[in-house]
């Protein structure tokens, strides 16, 4: 009974109006007063970020910081692929016929993450990484790999959680939700980041709307409050990094594997 409250009260605050107007709180001089607040009731390392927790004027200002020059160390080599965030490896693994398994108990076809996009036909044997945000975690999303974009798509969606009931309870929603998609053809392969908005969130925004290609690491985008990142690698390119698995705390810059040229 409990399960099923909870899931209708998810279904009726997933609308974009409740998003908006948590949005716009967020965005108010009011809620930077909820800032010391937020810092320590999720055990945020506020010494990272580049300015003292003072010096920021909005909740979401504070929210998408960026950090200090040198806090996360990228991983080099033109073959390698990071991490684009800092988060939890919620799953991962290879992709079947197009369907990525087993998510949290639920089954994700390429088809509808990636809105029919022709690009699925470049990873639908390829591989994949579920990287949940939690708001502890530095929210903004760089570069995997060094490439330029092919493409980018916006896909307006629902706002429902990407917690663990969400992701458990609620069906197909990395696929529901809003998402921001970036191709990005490297050396050795593309990449899709599949950025997905969350409740009361579901704002995702580029940090440079003009950039056509990023080295790896270098700043692409940032969610305003937390959320998922689904990373795609190209069919027959991608080694993942000995010892890494589901359930690994990773940070952005952290070596992910390494890509191949496909065969």
């Amino acid at each position: 009974m409990v399960k099923q409250l909870l899931r209708l009260m998810t279904e009726l605050s997933s609308h974009r109006w409740l998003s908006r107007l948590m949005g716009a709180f967020s965005h108010s001089r009011l809620s930077r007063f909820l800032i010391p607040a937020f810092i320590r009731i999720y055990h945020i390392p506020a010494s990272e970020a580049e300015k003292p927790s003072g010096e920021y004027h909005t909740l979401n200002e504070f929210f998408s910081r960026r950090l200090k020059s040198g806090m996360r160390p990228v991983a080099g080599g033109e073959n390698a692929v990071a991490s684009p965030v800092d988060a939890l490896i919620t799953a991962m693994g290879e992709i079947h016929s197009g369907t990525i398994m087993n998510v949290k108990g639920q089954d994700y076809g390429l088809e509808e993450l990636l809105n029919h996009s022709p690009h699925q036909e470049l990873y639908k044997k390829g591989f994949f990484f579920v990287l949940y945000l939690s708001p502890t975690d530095y929210h903004r999303i760089h570069a995997p790999l060094t490439g330029r974009k092919v493409e980018s798509e916006h896909i307006r969606g629902r706002a429902y959680p990407v917690n663990e009931f969400g992701m458990r309870h609620m069906k197909g929603v990395l696929s529901r939700n809003e998402r921001l998609i970036t191709y990005i053809a490297g050396a050795n392969g593309e990449a899709a980041v599949v950025k997905v908005g969350a409740m009361n969130v579901s704002s995702i925004r580029y940090a440079d709307d003009q950039a056509e290609a990023w080295q790896i690491g270098d700043d692409l985008a940032y969610f305003e409050f937390g959320s998922t990142v689904v990373l795609l690698l190209e069919n027959g390119s991608f080694t993942p990094r000995p010892g890494i698995a589901c359930g690994t705390k990773v940070k952005m810059g952290e070596l992910l594997g390494t890509l191949r040229r496909p065969l």
